[in-house]
């Protein structure tokens, strides 16, 4: 569905990915873990072509994102469904308004069938009756399966998820993880997860990849992620903090 060819960018002259190489699978949800910093987001905004790359090719089911991109006006970005750190809910508007914004922007639905998708949608992630309330009112994790919500309801082919569950407790982190699963099985959308919540996210990606030092550094199964012998994953999943390590290529 997506393959990644040495992607690099650098922002005022400090390089933030150096070569980036992954691909993800049709139909797969990865989780991309590393630490505060490492480009993760970066990485995010170049797969929707916000942020066109120094080198290297981002490939959308064979079509290049990066020349297709060029302008405001991306075809390919309608393929994408995607949950922002925070939420990125819009405050002036109510929490109908902020999920059938995309259905708006993008079809020509009947407001009678935009209403049935956006009340669907909302009962999908747990919350009804929140439709006339505006994003001040609403919690933490309220905000975030409203965001869910509002990723999900053009049925997209891809969605990305950036942080989804930060700021969380880890209960309302574990029903937002949930969710995910869920809307995963029910629509069998390609997912990819920025995220460093571990060990949380093994329980719920089909593959995890680790950025480091601005590249791709291993990527497998939550289970040979756990058991790599690489000592900056190994590093990363314990929490240690003893001594510099060196990255293995």
């Amino acid at each position: 569905m997506i393959e990644i060819y040495n992607l690099k960018k650098s922002f005022n002259g400090q390089p933030v990915l150096k070569g980036v190489n992954l691909k993800i699978r049709d139909g797969e949800l990865l989780a991309i873990v590393g630490q505060s910093g490492a480009g993760k987001s970066v990485l995010i905004k170049m797969l929707i072509g916000i942020h066109q790359p120094d080198d290297g090719k981002i490939l959308i089911q064979g079509e290049d994102i990066i020349e297709i991109c060029k302008d405001d006006v991306c075809s390919l970005r309608e393929r994408f469904g995607v949950v922002f750190q925070g939420g990125a809910l819009f405050d002036s508007m109510t929490v109908f308004e902020n999920v059938a914004f995309p259905l708006q922007e993008r079809t020509k639905l009947e407001e009678g069938v935009i209403r049935d998708k956006v009340t669907n949608a909302l009962e999908e992630v747990g919350l009804r009756g929140v439709e006339d309330k505006y994003p001040a009112e609403l919690s933490g994790g309220m905000k975030k399966r409203v965001a869910l919500a509002r990723a999900l309801i053009t049925e997209p082919s891809i969605v990305l998820f950036d942080e989804p569950t930060t700021g969380l407790d880890p209960i309302i982190l574990r029903s937002i993880h949930n969710l995910i699963k869920e809307a995963h099985v029910r629509y069998g959308f390609t997912g990819v997860i920025i995220s460093h919540e571990i060990p949380e996210i093994f329980e719920v990606a089909d593959r995890v990849a680790m950025l480091y030092d601005g590249r791709i550094v291993e990527a497998g199964t939550p289970e040979e992620i756990v058991g790599s012998d690489n000592p900056v994953v190994r590093q990363f999943i314990s929490g240690s903090l003893e001594g510099p390590i060196e990255v293995i290529r």
